[in-house]
Formats: C-alpha cells, structure tokens, sequence
C-alpha cells in the first residue's frame, strides 16, 4: 500500500466522482479506477458503493477513510518540517525558560534572526523535551549527560524561597539555608533544582515530593510547605498567594543550553550567543 493508493480514496469521495478525482490528481479516470481497485485488492475489502450517479462508502471504507486522512496529514506534515525545520528554532524548556530574560530573548531574536521562526516549548521531563524530539535545543538547569548533548554555559541564577504570602517568613528580606530544615520542603521528583545535597546530613529538612510546577506551587500556597528554587521561577510564575524571598547562601543554579551533539540546528550557536549576552548582564 503506498500513499498515493490513499489520496485516490481521498478524492474520490471528496470530489464525489471519480471524472472529478482524476481532474484533482492529475490523472486519467481510468487510472483512477485501478488505483482504488488496487487498494481494494491490497485490503480485502470492498471501499465504496458506485452507481452512475454516486459514489459512497462502505462500512469498510468509512472506516478507511477515516485513517487514511490521518495518515495523509502526518505525511504532509513530515514533508513540511522537513523542508521547513531550518526556519524554525524550538528551544524547550521544563519550568521556567529564560527566567527574566525570556522576552527580551525573544524580542532580540526576532529583530535579528527575522527568517528564523522562535518556538518556546515547556515539557515536564529532564531534557525539556529534547530526548523526546519536541525541540531543537533546551534550557536546562539540571545535571547533563554530556555523553549524550553537547551544551554550553550561558548564564547562573541565584536560589530564592518560594512561600505561602502569609507566612511569617514572606515579611523578611532573606531566608538562611539552615532555616530551612526547620520546614517541609516541597521538590519536584522530575525536573527540580533543589536536593537535599544542599543540606548537611542529620541537618536536612522533611520533603514532600511534586512532579509538576503547578503542584508545587499549589502545596507552597498551603503554607504547609517551602520550596527552593531559581530566580527564574519566580519571574515566570508570579501568582497570587505566593511570595519568593532570596536564599542568601546558596550556590547559584547554572544554566545551559543543551542540544543533540549530531545534530545541532544551524541557529545553535546564535541562541547560545545571545543568552550569554542576557545572562552577562546580570554579573
């Protein structure tokens, strides 16, 4: 069975004839005939009904019609990427993307790179949706297989508090590591940041574990729970009922840009640029 079995079908019962589908396919009708007497061989099955005057399908051909459409848009949109995916960069990303600087990366890459279409994609697994091909490259804030991805080093974040906005700490201006031992610390299982690595052994606080950002905002907004994590999640996920406050000693989170070490998008190496130029900005 090939595709073009699959468009006669198709145009057969769209145009309602089969003169009206070899008009659409470029075809002869009698062409047309054996293509879907083809496919009807290759099935087994009878498709569609035809008298002088109309053509309809089966039971069988409703049925394989319905896939058939599917099967033909996935193979448009195959042949579209694949001669449109170098004017589009997808950079993906599991929480927070570019924390403050995400618009102005967007904004400057747009005045730049005008035939260069950006894509944001955030996806709740520990590549950002690169292992998964959602995207072309990745913001990434976690540990890296550089077996697997070549990456490079844009930038570095300082750790905040994230608390319930009546909590007795959200009125002071900064939280001590140690405090913190003294709470229930909410991390997501998945793509967190924060371990209890940054605590001392016989000295870490109690967990409850998330694996979505807005679970772990909505335990932190019960008061019940504390979270630490990047400044960058709090430029992107202002909500009421929710107040961040700085970790005053606590290493800084680096960030990187990630990508398929056989395969880079021909854009890599201009997002890597203009995010460590954003990032600098902050040293």
């Amino acid at each position: 069975m090939e595709l073009r079995h699959l468009r006669c079908l198709v145009a057969i019962v769209d145009t309602g004839s089969f003169t009206d589908a070899a008009i659409e396919l470029g075809f002869s009708q009698a062409a047309v005939s054996r293509t879907l007497l083809a496919l009807e061989r290759i099935l087994g099955v009878r498709l569609l009904h035809r008298t002088s005057r109309t053509v309809t399908p089966t039971t069988a051909g409703v049925q394989v019609l319905a896939r058939a459409r599917h099967l033909l848009a996935e193979a448009d949109e195959l042949v579209r990427r694949a001669t449109t995916g170098q004017a589009r960069l997808h950079i993906g990303h599991a929480w927070s993307a570019m924390g403050r600087h995400t618009a102005e990366f967007q904004r400057r890459w747009h005045d730049r790179h005008p035939d260069v279409e950006l894509q944001l994609i955030r996806h709740n697994t520990p590549t950002g949706g690169l292992a998964e091909g959602l995207c072309d490259l990745a913001v990434l804030r976690t540990a890296l297989d550089t077996r697997r991805y070549a990456h490079a080093l844009v930038g570095h974040e300082r750790r905040c508090v994230a608390l319930a906005s009546d909590d007795p700490w959200a009125r002071r201006r900064g939280i001590r590591l140690a405090e913190i031992r003294e709470r229930t610390l909410v991390v997501d299982r998945r793509t967190g940041t924060t371990t209890l690595d940054l605590w001392p052994e016989g000295a870490r606080p109690a967990v409850e574990f998330t694996r979505d950002v807005d679970d772990w905002l909505a335990a932190i907004a019960t008061g019940r729970c504390v979270g630490v994590t990047p400044q960058a999640t709090a430029a992107q996920y202002r909500r009421d009922g929710i107040t961040y406050r700085p970790l005053r000693d606590a290493d800084p989170v680096p960030v990187h840009l990630i990508w398929r070490r056989h395969d880079p998008h021909p854009a890599t190496h201009a997002a890597v640029a203009l995010l460590t130029d954003l990032y600098g900005k902050d040293a």
